[in-house]
């Protein structure tokens, strides 16, 4: 091996290691975005169940005046002659 085919191989081996450190970055990169979506949509599940907890007592009550007032339309048309 002559001392061009050297300085080839050894320039070969410097950029080799430098693009291994380059997708070893990319890939890091890669796995924190992919950790930040995963807690991203965990917080917006989290924030919607959240919500519903907190808001199922007014559900309820908008449910039971809506069957109050349904029960309360079925009476009138049963005092309401045909």
């Amino acid at each position: 091996m002559d001392s061009e085919d050297k300085k080839l191989l050894e320039d070969f081996y410097e950029l080799t290691k430098e693009n291994n450190e380059m997708l070893h970055k990319v890939r890091g990169v890669q796995k924190r975005q992919t950790f930040f979506q995963i807690v991203h949509w965990l917080f917006i599940v989290g924030i919607a169940i959240g919500a519903l907890y907190f808001l199922q007592p007014y559900i309820d009550q908008f449910q039971n005046f809506i069957n109050e007032v349904s029960l309360t339309f079925e009476k009138f048309k049963n005092i309401i002659p045909k």
